[in-house]
């Protein structure tokens, strides 16, 4: 008997050694990461590696087969860009049912590890700045209302909430939070940062990420560096001397690396006194990577790479871009399309990238793969989705953190708190009624607006409601498709020039379904630059009924139009963006010659 035993157990090793034998090294969880990291990237192709080096947004709904064989680093599921590869615009399903978005991440993940050759997974990334931007997630107060409370342990306890809610979707990797110094209040992304004192930024920070990061969730802070210019202007080019970077701009990230230990971070659209901060050297090699010791690996933001082209105009094209980021420091290029990777991919294959620099950044990539245990746990169960559904277990938390973010300025009076004389409280302005969440929010869960708030706790108190100015002007709107015509189609004819004179031939001639644009780092086409260029549109123009309308062009710079052969509007000179109207009586089935010249000398045209 005992003899029967030994041979039994030699035949359990022996059969244990060659299952062992069988499985590759890097699949063997048994083995430290680095030496599954250096078996999985010895076996890997160029493309392979390449497509490690490139996320996107979007899903395998339209794929064609064996369009992602090659493997790809991750996607931000279920989104998808609203331009195209100088945009930087990103719209999001908000809408999309948590269990469906949890189940279509499984099966993503499921192809990746099954179907492709070396089943490496994908990292489902995504936008948490102060709650998941999906359907079905709780919306707590914007960042810089969160860095208003001072409280440290709060922001661990809203970063834990929103990575409980994040994790149990199958997202590994959220592009947060925003660590800019807010150094000018006019800049449009002021209210995304934790304000403008460097160790307040980098307390909340480091609480932030630290909550992600320890439940196995990579926290992306951006935008490095200092992404708000002269004049609070996006993306604007930065000169800053290096005693200010590193007393104000660069202590937060630092923080949020050493100290909150996140293990990605993404590049800014801005320049750095005259070099992308994209492929910048000593921002992302010299200060990040051997200063600081970041293990971790680089993204650009979105579209960002191709700045180099349409921005800051130091890359001849795409190619040269992807290039320059690469071998200076970044890891993983950010576009908003799957077709973009035809704009970088040859400089990976070509030899125009040093192979080592292409391995190191694989790496990273990969060990951060095998840090969050997908190699063996690649999928999620949709019992946590479902309990955080019925539950919403972390909305009280959302309405204690909003009372602890308010801060009150004044109190002429006392007028806070109500006193129980008062009969009637006024609501101007359509804000009371539009309950926002501040940008990067999904939908929330169950929003109530200033109106109904204090219409529930009135009592006997009167709350009056006045629309007001609003927002937006509403006295106007774009002329649509089918009041407009050219050659017996819909819209206008629209000629485009390489310069700001309307002279010459037009570099684009094409039909434009309706005048209403707006070229940020990119001009109207291929044909044409970013900036110095003129456009004419022509044709015919209708109205749905007889009688007095006001009509105009809305931009900056200059434009100018004509009805029926008559100058109505003439603003051609270069200026701030405004709207000029006129009066113009119409006659109902009856249309009218149109023309309208446009010119943009600097970048940035908008016109409508």
């Amino acid at each position: 008997m005992k003899a029967y035993f030994t041979l039994t157990m030699a035949l359990l090793i022996g059969t244990s050694q060659l299952k062992s034998q069988s499985i590759p090294p890097y699949k063997n969880a048994s083995l430290p990461i680095e030496q599954r990291v250096k078996d999985l990237l010895a076996r890997m192709t160029p493309e392979e590696k390449f497509w490690q080096l490139f996320m996107i947004p979007g899903d395998l709904d339209k794929a064609a087969p064996n369009q992602y064989s090659n493997g790809l680093f991750g996607f931000q599921v279920s989104a998808a860009s609203k331009g195209d590869a100088a945009g930087q615009l990103l719209s999001y399903n908000t809408s999309e049912d948590p269990l469906a978005l949890t189940r279509k991440i499984n099966a993503i993940q499921q192809y990746f590890v099954e179907k492709t050759r070396l089943g490496i997974p994908v990292i489902a990334f995504d936008e948490a700045l102060h709650g998941l931007v999906r359907d079905g997630a709780t919306a707590f107060p914007q960042a810089i209302a969160l860095a208003a409370t001072w409280d440290t342990l709060l922001m661990g306890k809203v970063a834990k909430a929103i990575a409980t809610e994040t994790k149990a979707r199958g997202i590994r990797d959220i592009l947060t939070p925003v660590v800019n110094i807010a150094a000018d209040p006019r800049w449009g992304r002021t209210e995304e940062t934790y304000g403008e004192d460097p160790f307040l930024a980098s307390s909340m920070a480091i609480s932030f990420v630290g909550a992600f990061e320890r439940m196995g969730i990579i926290t992306t802070p951006k935008h490095f560096i200092a992404n708000v210019g002269d004049g609070g202007r996006d993306s604007y080019p930065i000169h800053l001397n290096e005693r200010l970077l590193e007393e104000i701009y660069l202590p937060p990230f630092k923080a949020a690396i050493q100290q909150g230990g996140s293990r990605s971070i993404m590049t800014a659209y801005n320049s750095l006194d005259g070099t992308a901060s994209s492929s910048n050297r000593w921002l992302l090699e010299e200060k990040l990577k051997k200063e600081w010791g970041f293990s971790g690996f680089v993204i650009s933001d979105a579209n960002a790479v191709g700045g180099e082209v349409v921005l800051h105009n130091t890359a001849k094209d795409y190619a040269e871009s992807g290039k320059h980021a690469i071998s200076n420091g970044m890891d993983v290029i950010f576009q908003t399309d799957y077709n973009h990777y035809k704009l970088f991919q040859p400089s990976f294959l070509n030899g125009g990238i040093d192979s080592n620099r292409i391995n190191d950044a694989v790496a990273r990539v990969l060990r951060a793969k095998f840090e969050l245990g997908l190699f063996e746990r690649p999928y999620v169960t949709e019992d946590h989705v479902k309990e955080l559904l019925k539950t919403k277990i972390h909305k009280p938390l959302a309405r204690q953190t909003a009372r602890e973010s308010f801060v009150l300025l004044k109190n002429n009076l006392q007028t806070l708190p109500f006193s129980t004389n008062i009969k009637s409280i006024a609501l101007i302005g359509s804000e009371a009624k539009a309950g926002r969440l501040g940008g990067y929010s999904g939908k929330g869960n169950g929003v109530i607006n200033m109106y109904e708030g204090l219409k529930t706790r009135a009592g006997n108190i009167s709350i009056g409601y006045a629309e007001g100015a609003g927002m937006e002007d509403k006295n106007w709107t774009i002329v649509p498709s089918s009041a407009l015509g050219s050659k017996e189609q819909p819209g206008l004819q629209a000629n485009y020039f390489n310069n700001i004179t309307l002279q010459g031939q037009p570099v684009l001639s094409r039909t434009d379904k309706e005048l209403n644009f707006s070229w940020t780092l990119f001009g109207p086409s291929a044909e044409t630059e970013n900036n110095f260029y003129s456009a004419r549109w022509s044709g015919k123009i209708s109205a749905p009924e007889t009688g007095l309308f006001k009509i105009g062009l809305d931009g900056n710079d200059g434009y100018r139009l004509w009805l029926d052969n008559q100058l109505v509007i003439d603003n051609w000179g270069k200026q701030g963006y405004h709207t000029m109207l006129t009066d113009f009586h119409f006659k109902q089935g009856r249309s009218y010659d149109l023309k309208v010249e446009f010119y943009e000398p600097v970048a940035n045209g908008k016109i409508r």
